[in-house]
Formats: structure tokens, C-alpha cells, sequence
């Protein structure tokens, strides 16, 4: 059974939602800010995180960036603002998928399975396969969802692996945005490319960190990205 933590400041909301995936059958924890979420996130397993970016103390963000460094369960944002880069910023910080207030909470609902799903999902990608895979400086385990590069490990979000995995698994060869979408988030691709952009982005950034900056995600303009064989 699954564990999701909810966090927002508005309390009618955290209600809301307890009571819709409590009657999916999750187990639900309850923040009203940054450093409660934070808290709560060190002392349980929490399989899920929905999180308010507005909130007093530590803003939603910042939580973000927070649990990344440490962690990557899947992270579902919420925002009154409608703004592109709101989105675009959510994402940049880590973020698995976002949602504007006011939303439907079966859609939330259906979201956070498809979440949970992707999340499950990544032990199992292409199981015919070897557990590793090695292309240019890069070594990739995908049993125990490890990318390194000379005995250097480099944190990955579940969507971030599952890209390169993609990539990787299939080098030469060019993927589109909506491809790459829909293989990874498992969803319809329509409208996808900036959330692909912002992802690519930041392995992008990760990964020429992590090998003195080796560029292996190309893009192919118009077309889509690939990693060179």
C-alpha cells in the first residue's frame, strides 16, 4: 500500500485530498509547510509527495530542491498561478508533474497513479535486457536505477533515468518530444515538448557535470534528441 504525503497551507484542500486517496486506499500524511513536510519526510517512507508551491516557512520550490538532493520519489506540484514559467520552474526544481488550482480531484487522482505507476515501472524497463549498460563514459544499472561514471554516482530523478535509459538503450537513434513522452510518463504526447525540454535540460546540465562536460544528449533540431552509438 502506498504512502503519499500531502502538503499545502490551505487546510479545506489537504482535507480534500485525504479524503479522495484515502478512498483509493493510500496512506495519507499531512504538512501545512515546507519544514513540516521536510520533517516528515525524514522520520517515514513516503512513496509520493503532492506539494503546494506557495506555503509559508519553506515554499514549495525550495522543498523541491531540498528533496532532490536526497531523494527521487515521484513529486506532484500544485500552483494557483497558471503561468508557463510557473510551470517550467516547478520542473527545473525536480518536479514529476504539475497541476493548476482550482483542479478536478479524480484527475489528481488519475495522475498521482500514473505517478506511482512510472515509479514502479522504472525496475522493470525493458527487462529483456542486460541489468547494465555502458555507453561513452557512462554506466547505467538499470535494476538498481544507478547511473555512474567512474565509480561516481550521479542523482537522477525517475524521469531524468528513464530518459537516458531510452536514449541510451537505443543510441543513434532519434526520439521525438512526444515519443519520449509518451514512453516515459506514459501518456498522450500532445503538447509535451516543454516538459521534455525542461527534463532534458537538467540531465543535460547533470550529466556534462558529472563528466567534465562530455555532451551526449545531441538535439537534433526539428526532429528531437538522441545519444550518439
Amino acid at each position: 500500500m502506498s504512502s503519499i504525503l500531502v502538503v499545502d497551507d490551505d487546510k479545506k484542500i489537504v482535507e480534500l485530498l485525504e479524503v479522495y486517496l484515502k478512498n483509493e486506499g493510500y496512506i495519507i500524511f499531512k504538512a501545512f509547510d515546507g519544514e513540516e513536510a521536510l520533517s516528515l519526510l525524514g522520520k517515514h517512507s513516503i512513496d509520493l509527495m503532492i506539494l503546494d508551491i506557495m506555503m509559508p516557512k519553506i515554499d514549495g520550490l525550495e522543498v523541491c530542491k531540498q528533496i532532490r538532493s536526497m531523494s527521487s520519489i515521484p513529486i506532484l506540484m500544485l500552483s494557483a498561478r497558471a503561468e508557463d514559467m510557473d510551470k517550467i520552474l516547478g520542473l527545473m526544481t525536480g518536479a514529476d508533474d504539475y497541476m493548476i488550482k482550482p483542479f478536478n480531484p479524480l484527475e489528481l487522482i488519475a495522475r498521482v497513479k500514473a505517478l506511482l505507476r512510472r515509479s514502479s515501472f522504472k525496475q522493470v524497463i525493458q527487462s529483456s535486457m542486460s541489468d547494465d549498460l555502458r555507453i561513452h563514459s557512462l554506466e547505467i544499472n538499470k535494476k538498481h536505477h544507478t547511473v555512474k561514471v567512474e565509480q561516481k554516482y550521479i542523482k537522477l530523478t525517475s524521469i531524468e533515468f528513464n530518459i537516458l535509459f531510452l536514449l541510451a538503450s537505443h543510441p543513434g537513434r532519434v526520439f521525438s518530444s512526444d515519443e519520449i513522452f509518451e514512453r516515459v510518463w506514459k501518456e498522450s504526447g500532445y503538447g509535451s515538448k516543454k516538459t521534455v525540454m525542461v527534463h532534458i535540460s537538467n540531465l543535460r546540465e547533470k550529466l556534462e557535470e558529472a563528466t567534465n562536460g562530455e555532451k551526449l544528449i545531441h538535439t537534433v533540431w526539428g526532429v528531437g534528441y538522441k545519444i550518439e552509438k
